[in-house]
């Protein structure tokens, strides 16, 4: 029986649901009267026991183990013996031993350790490994042969440390934890074990596999990095600050200030062709992928395509991979130490297809800041840069192991993914003040409304002959006459940063900018890739940032919750000053001014008659969390929403819930908002939608500018009209936003 549909990625299809069948029909027969049997969906793995009809749901949910074709925790016996006589099993893999499963590791890492080479520089030749590596071969092997105690036939000294180190990754043991646990098995074997004794002795044997990393001193006021030519200093040049602690004279080794954790790319991009499934998947974007209107991945938008036209020579060899680089900021303490935090740098590589592209499994961390770095992140950003630059210049000798060959294997950045904060210590573009757009650059349209920096003027990206640029009290007062900004080119921009003069890194710099500067604070690092400024799209703006940010502004304002809502006294009294929107004036009837509730907020009864109806709501199980526990009805406002949660209410629940709560006028942009949202994170995108949804999402901005009072247009709001243009460069936005690597980071 053929099982071929256990990697069908479609478990929609009806071969998949079909074999969902057969698999229960024959976990049935060979468990006669049991209630519950191991579950072998992805996320179970064969370790939790199920219900048979719950397993059935979980397969079809979470899809079986794609290794899993020999069910022989469910009964099934295969006599390998008597292969002759038995019947053919299509795709399924004999089960492999531990111990065998190590050996292919070593030789996974070391191809060629022990083949003699008589020629070099061909492509079916391999490269011999130099001396320090086959002193490392030897030792790996050494360990994998070596039992763990005198007469243990099942696990080598490298297999059991492997195995343990697998459940302390796994299952998120301490260092500490793992230690315990390792003294305890220590004790319990008999006392001639080679059994390590502790975490850090562990590490030693795993350290000839690669992929450790490698331990870079930093000035503590992030000036620079004492790396390559710096790397002998002991003060820095910049502040002149110490490059150690202070401590006891009796002390042999010296504390360094600050340390940053980098790990090389160059391995973990080598480990993707050292298996035949992953060094296939890799070529997916070019020899699988089908080319139409739809876009299922960052290889259908024009941004994959022009880079393609512009250096022919990369995108002829398909392995060559393209990455996303991220970042993100996080506090691993909690609330008990509300001023640090950790800041990770992600690299991922968009060669897979979708549905293992942006998998932790794939994704890779290549730096390890240990505080907020803020615009001397291009300080840390240094040893990536050039390894960055090395790969697309000279690329890395690696061995495919679908074709048995070698080859030189390059890597290019695409761009960048980051929330608002981030964009601009990446970019170099403060997105902060009248010039917080990135893509609008000088030419946005922003002024002071109640107490803040608003954004106005969408009726800019309007039709030149269209009737709302000559209306004037409906919007801001004056008739629209401009076009919609221009568009900078990267040779455009870097032209630009190379005529300014910009103060070194480091917090004892005077942050003072000068005007000419504009909003620029330094000039990125990745512009030193010689790619970089010939890129359609440098950087993303995060969807889900955005969603969330529109979310907590539309709903605070028309549910009025105080301290959330923008039409507050100071943004009534700007209308006055602005002479628009006549009906939402303060009321001076009598000695003291009084803001009455406008017409596009609800009315108390309606507000607890809507908060009701989003607490009564319930999910499928795995479609989002509990949103009824983050309503407070008596209070009349959300608590704890996540950004999820947010993504969730405002596709599905908010134009269901206010419709005939508020007034036409007010309901049909805000149901467009909600269409725009679902359209543009839908996970296939049509190009022809896009061109609609960047023609809506003017209108609903323009309609929202005659609603709602100037200080509702944060800077999140305005970014909106730019997210089409994005997803027709660089396609769904699911592989560009902070969901995935949010969820990595804090795993």
């Amino acid at each position: 029986m053929s099982r071929r549909w256990i990697q069908n990625p479609n478990r929609c299809a009806d071969e998949y649901l079909d074999g969902i069948e057969d698999f229960i029909e024959f976990a049935r027969r060979q468990n006669l009267g049991a209630t519950r049997i191991r579950c072998p969906c992805r996320r179970c793995n064969n370790t939790l026991w199920e219900t048979i009809e719950n397993v059935g749901f979980h397969l079809l949910r979470n899809g079986m183990i794609e290794t899993y074709s020999i069910w022989n925790l469910h009964g099934e016996q295969v006599d390998h013996a008597s292969s002759s006589n038995a019947p053919r099993v299509d795709n399924v893999e004999p089960i492999v031993d531990p111990n065998d499963q190590v050996m292919g590791i070593i030789q996974d890492a070391f191809p060629f350790a022990s083949t003699n080479i008589n020629q070099e520089g061909e492509d079916d030749v391999p490269t011999p490994i130099d001396s320090a590596e086959f002193e490392q071969y030897e030792k790996l092997l050494k360990n994998a042969n070596q039992e763990l105690y005198p007469g243990c036939e099942s696990f080598s000294v490298l297999t059991a440390i492997v195995e343990l180190m697998h459940g302390k990754i796994k299952y998120r043991m301490s260092n500490l934890c793992f230690d315990y646990f390792l003294g305890v098995f220590k004790r319990m074997l008999p006392t001639d074990n080679c059994l390590p004794k502790d975490h850090k002795h562990a590490q030693k044997v795993l350290h000839g596999l690669g992929l450790g990393y490698e331990k870079i001193h930093a000035c503590k006021n992030n000036c620079m990095l004492f790396y390559k030519e710096h790397e002998t200093l002991d003060t820095c040049p910049i502040c002149n600050e110490s490059r150690f602690k202070i401590t006891s004279q009796n002390r042999t080794t010296k504390i360094p200030q600050k340390v940053m954790r980098y790990l090389p790319l160059k391995p973990r991009l080598q480990r993707l062709y050292m298996s035949t499934h992953t060094a296939t998947d890799m070529r997916w974007h070019k020899e699988k992928r089908v080319d139409d209107d739809v876009m299922r991945h960052p290889a259908d938008g024009e941004a994959w395509k022009e880079f393609d036209r512009t250096f022919p020579e990369f995108a002829a060899d398909p392995r060559n991979v393209r990455l996303g680089v991220a970042t993100d900021g996080f506090n691993p303490y909690g609330v008990l130490n509300q001023h640090h935090s950790t800041w990770p740098i992600f690299a991922f590589p968009y060669n897979l297809p979708p549905w293992k592209c942006m998998k932790k499994e794939y994704m890779m961390m290549t730096v390890l800041i240990t505080e907020d770095p803020g615009r001397s992140i291009d300080v840390y950003l240094r040893p990536l840069v050039d390894e960055l630059k090395d790969l697309w210049t000279n690329g890395v000798r690696t061995y495919d192991k679908s074709t048995g060959r070698m080859f030189t294997l390059r890597a290019a950045v695409m761009w960048t993914v980051n929330d608002f904060p981030a964009y601009a210590m990446v970019s170099g573009w403060s997105t902060k003040g009248y010039m917080a757009c990135p893509v609008c650059k000088e030419d946005v349209t922003s002024g002071w409304h109640a107490g803040k920096v608003c954004y106005l003027g969408h009726r800019r990206w309007l039709p030149w002959d269209h009737e709302w640029r000559e209306k004037d009290k409906e919007f801001d007062g004056n008739t629209e006459r401009r076009l919609r900004p221009r568009e900078w080119s990267g040779d455009e921009i870097l032209e630009q940063l190379n005529r300014l003069d910009f103060a070194p890194f480091g917090k004892t710099v005077s942050r003072t900018r000068p005007s000419t500067h504009l909003n620029w604070t330094h000039k990125p690092m990745f512009f030193e890739l010689p790619y970089w400024s010939k890129l359609k799209l440098r950087h993303n703006l995060d969807v889900m940032h955005v969603e969330k940010n529109v979310f907590d502004t539309l709903v605070g304002t028309i549910l009025d919750i105080e301290g959330k809502t923008t039409d507050t006294i100071k943004a009534r009294l700007d209308l006055e000053r602005m002479g628009i929107q006549r009906g939402l004036w303060m009321n001076r009837d009598s000695d003291k001014a009084r803001r009455d509730l406008a017409f596009f907020s609800m009315k108390p009864n309606d507000k607890k008659e809507f908060l009701k109806f989003v607490s009564s709501v319930k999910f499928p199980d795995g479609y989002a969390s509990n949103i009824a526990r983050c309503v407070n009805v008596d209070g009349g406002k959300f608590t704890g929403l996540k950004s999820h949660d947010c993504h969730v209410f405002m596709q599905r629940l908010l134009p269901v819930g206010i419709r005939h709560l508020l007034p036409e006028d007010v309901v049909k942009p805000i149901m467009l908002l909600s269409r725009f949202f679902s359209q543009l994170t839908a996970k296939t995108l049509r190009r022809t939608d896009m061109f609609q949804l960047r023609h809506d999402i003017v209108q609903v901005l323009c309609k929202f500018e005659m609603i709602f009072p100037p200080a509702f247009f944060t800077s999140m709001m305005h970014v909106m009209v730019h997210l089409p243009e994005e997803a027709l460069l660089a396609g769904p936005v699911n592989y560009r936003w902070m969901y995935p690597i949010e969820s990595f980071s804090e795993s």
